[in-house]
């Protein structure tokens, strides 16, 4: 089943979406977060979609905008496939291979949720950025609450499925980083969720030996495709992330788990770091960025301009007197 947030004559709500084009809106619902709190799962959430399947339908999709399917409290973005790694680290840091360390567990920083945005919205330039790059990934979306839980037991805590796009200013990450803490205004400026959630079983055909959903990804700028991969090249299922996730803490229903991008392609960054140039070029306002995840389907945004940065001094360097 498929399920999407929507405006429409200004007002918030959430729908079953049939054939990709056909609303059956959820009376009285305006979240989608705020249903997964309430219905606990999988089961609760397929419940509220057969019944909205019997009310007459709403509004034709392209009568609406979509908003993105979820406003979580948290989004983890973590970073799963090896061919990404070692084209970015040559691009951002000017290294080559993957750190031993990274093969130790699935790492993830935590985005922006205050930054999110939906399927043909504009996404603007982050102030004072020159190196704009998109980053295709897959989020899983969390549908129960848990904490320390197993693999196996994380399967039943994902609820569906959706298109992520983690937009980057390079310039301002390979800047940032150098500090150490990891990747901040450099990621804080968009996040694309969409164009809809697709509940976990519609999935689970695509599921091979291993545990991992055998999906093509595919990135096109200004309608050239510049990469396509598999999310079955991840190096940790789905199940193991939302597990390490869940390690001494919480997850709850809406939190989004963000796959990382993929490889081959999957953004600008790894064909720089491996052409040794800045070939693609860096997105400017009026390019078009369509990203297509088999079974989920196509997430499509336009850059535009955004505002110039807010000057700020340096550092001061202090005196470091006592009292």
């Amino acid at each position: 089943m498929r399920f999407a947030a929507y405006e429409h004559r200004h007002s918030p709500r959430v729908a079953v979406v049939q054939d990709d084009v056909i609303l059956f809106p959820l009376p009285g619902v305006t979240s989608l977060t705020a249903l997964l709190a309430e219905v606990d799962g999988l089961p609760g959430l397929l419940t509220a979609g057969r019944a909205a399947l019997d009310l007459p339908p709403g509004p034709h999709v392209s009568e609406v905008r979509l908003l993105p399917p979820i406003r979580p409290a948290s989004i983890r973005d973590f970073v799963t496939f090896e061919e990404h790694v070692e084209g970015v680290r040559r691009a951002v840091e000017g290294t080559a291979g993957v750190p031993e360390q990274w093969y130790t567990a699935p790492t993830f920083y935590f985005t922006n949720p205050h930054a999110l945005y939906g399927h043909r919205d504009g996404i603007p330039v982050p102030p004072g950025s020159d190196v704009l790059d998109f980053e295709l990934e897959v989020g899983a979306v969390i549908g129960r609450e848990g904490r320390d839980l197993t693999p196996q037991q994380a399967r039943d805590h994902i609820v569906g499925y959706t298109v992520f796009n983690d937009w980057s200013a390079r310039d301002l990450q390979g800047a940032e980083m150098k500090v150490g803490l990891g990747p901040c205004k450099g990621k804080d400026t968009a996040t694309t969720l969409g164009p809809c959630l697709v509940t976990a079983d519609e999935l689970e055909h695509y599921r091979d030996a291993d545990g991992f959903l055998r999906l093509a990804l595919s990135a096109e700028v200004n309608a050239e495709k510049v990469g396509e991969d598999l999310l079955s090249n991840m190096s940790w299922t789905f199940e193991e992330m939302t597990a390490y996730a869940s390690r001494g803490t919480r997850v709850v229903p809406g939190d989004v788990l963000g796959s990382g991008t993929c490889g081959n392609g999957g953004c600008l960054a790894e064909l720089w770091g491996r052409r040794g140039e800045q070939n693609p070029p860096p997105l400017r306002p009026g390019d078009t960025v369509t990203l297509t995840v088999e079974g989920i389907g196509t997430l499509t945004n336009t850059v535009v301009p955004g505002p110039e940065p807010v000057p700020l001094p340096a550092g001061r360097r202090r005196s470091r007197e006592r009292p």
